[in-house]
């Protein structure tokens, strides 16, 4: 990270406006991220709330935690974690 004169990059009227907040301080101004959030590109992160929502149909039927855990290759606590709401994602 190199530093700039702030004098040298902003328009006067803004950096009248900064040194109102910040008058000779330092300052970071982040990059703006495009970044996507976790499986939006791929469609994981929906395909797996799809799942959640299968699995928890099945609980509500009555399917047993072991059943649905063996039926979809994830541990017990892995189910009892979608089926009574705790944050996976």
């Amino acid at each position: 990270m190199s530093y700039k004169n702030a004098a040298e990059v902003l328009p006067p009227h803004l950096l009248e406006e900064v040194q109102k907040h910040i008058d000779g301080g330092l300052i970071y101004i982040p990059k703006v991220s495009n970044r996507l959030s976790w499986g939006q590109l791929t469609g994981s992160k929906e395909a797996l709330a799809e799942r959640n929502k299968d699995i928890i149909k099945l609980f509500q039927n009555g399917i047993s935690i072991s059943k649905i855990s063996e039926e979809y290759y994830l541990s017990q606590e892995t189910v009892r974690k979608i089926v009574y709401g705790k944050k996976l994602l």
